[in-house]
């Protein structure tokens, strides 16, 4: 087709649609609807994704995990799923805590979870609690910003202490100092020496709604167990992660009597962040593709919307394709007429939906930032592109067939169409 010919078509394209406004907008519709959503979805994956990601990595990529259960590469480990599993014992973070600078540990914690009511005076509060030993910051970050933290003879002597998030605080004491105060945990009496800084939620904790008891205590007074339920360590910059993890898996497979060094025979989990990182970008991308791919669906729809309108105007302009014919346009010529109007209104209706959804993104980006999330707005070219070429490639194939009908249409008979 010359460039004459071209352009013929689109201009002829444009008239028809100018015709019909309301029509060819209702007909576009599905288009715009499709590639917005498809636009929004990747959008709010990524930003999802981006905050997910940088919360973890504000933990640091160097700081490690140790729970109870075996679990495969790709999956959590057992305790995870909500089985008890007793497997890791406080023999085992003596056992690291001995050689922790030699094998290039930093810092290491041990910590067991519990849930139960607190009260003071009238008011009172359901929340989980949480038992550690006295590097619980260095491993986990932040820091008291009323009052202290319990030393290592509180741990050891089962000091009745507690350490409250800023959320807790609020809902027992409201704006009155709580540090010296005494509180309920289950009935029993602790005493308030510290607040947590406000840090609000990081990893899928909110440090804020946090509770921090001496582990011992926590273990013994409340929980009744005497297992832990994870082991965090930091890992010294200098030495590799993995070789670190090494180390401690051999410590483990010693202290659990495990001969297997293959790790087929483990009964406890050591995973990174940065493996945490890769797990969570993994599943978060599949599910950003699985809707998107769900919300492209609706594609389809507007295709079928398209192939309809252009079959009604197929039999609006049955005279018009006969006079053509008559005056020698070729089946090629119709086709390629028909087939560009198809295109051109997919095309317009995809631009649409682009800006459409690139704007919904942004508002919805703002409004997320506003409630105090370290939300990122991200509109990648890829999803851009994809949406740009996919309603095209609608506008072909399910413009094919009404363009092969008015082709095959005979001049005669078109003529003489009323």
């Amino acid at each position: 087709m010359s460039y004459l010919s071209f352009k013929q078509a689109i201009n002829t394209s444009v008239k028809s649609l100018l015709t019909n406004k309301v029509r060819s907008f209702l007909t576009m519709l599905g288009i715009i609807i499709g590639v917005a959503s498809v636009i929004i979805i990747m959008s709010l994956g990524a930003g999802a994704q981006s905050l997910i990601l940088g919360q973890i990595e504000s933990i640091g990529s160097n700081v490690v995990s140790i729970t109870p259960g075996k679990s495969d590469d790709s999956g959590p480990p057992t305790s995870v799923m909500g089985i008890v599993v007793t497997s890791l014992t406080m023999d085992d973070f003596k056992s690291i805590e001995k050689v922790k600078k030699e094998i290039g540990i930093d810092s290491i914690v041990a910590y067991v979870n519990g849930a139960g009511t607190l009260s003071y005076k009238n008011n009172s509060y359901d929340s989980s609690f949480e038992g550690a030993t006295k590097d619980y910051f260095d491993v986990e970050g932040g820091e008291v910003s009323v009052g202290r933290f319990f030393s290592e003879e509180e741990t050891e002597n089962m000091s009745k202490v507690v350490v409250l998030g800023n959320t807790v605080k609020k809902e027992l004491f409201g704006d009155s100092n709580a540090i010296g105060e005494k509180i309920k945990i289950n009935k029993q009496i602790f005493e308030v020496i510290g607040i947590l800084e406000e840090r609000g939620q990081i990893a899928f904790q909110n440090y804020d709604d946090k509770v921090i008891l001496p582990l011992r205590t926590a273990q013994k007074g409340l929980i009744g167990i005497d297992y832990l339920n994870v082991i965090g360590l930091k890992i010294n910059k200098n030495f590799d992660s993995d070789s670190v993890i090494s180390e401690v898996e051999i410590i483990l497979r010693d202290n659990h009597g495990i001969k297997d060094q293959s790790g087929e025979s483990d009964d406890f989990s050591v995973r990174s962040l940065s493996e945490l990182v890769d797990l969570i970008t993994t599943v978060t991308d599949a599910l950003k593709y699985f809707l998107a791919l769900m919300a492209g669906l609706s594609l389809i729809v507007g295709g079928i919307g398209i192939m309809n309108i252009m079959l009604i105007s197929v039999n609006e302009r049955t005279r018009e394709i006969g006079i053509r014919k008559a005056l020698g346009a070729s089946n090629k010529k119709i086709i390629n007429q028909f087939l560009i109007e198809a295109i051109f209104l997919t095309f317009i209706g995809g631009i649409i939906g682009i800006i459409v959804g690139i704007l919904i993104s942004w508002l919805i980006s703002i409004i997320i930032t506003a409630l105090g999330y370290d939300w990122a707005f991200v509109v990648s070219f890829g999803s851009v592109f994809v949406a740009v070429v996919i309603s095209g490639l609608i506008g072909l194939v399910f413009g094919l067939y009404p363009a092969k009908k008015a082709s095959k249409l005979e001049p005669v008979e078109a003529l003489n169409y009323e």
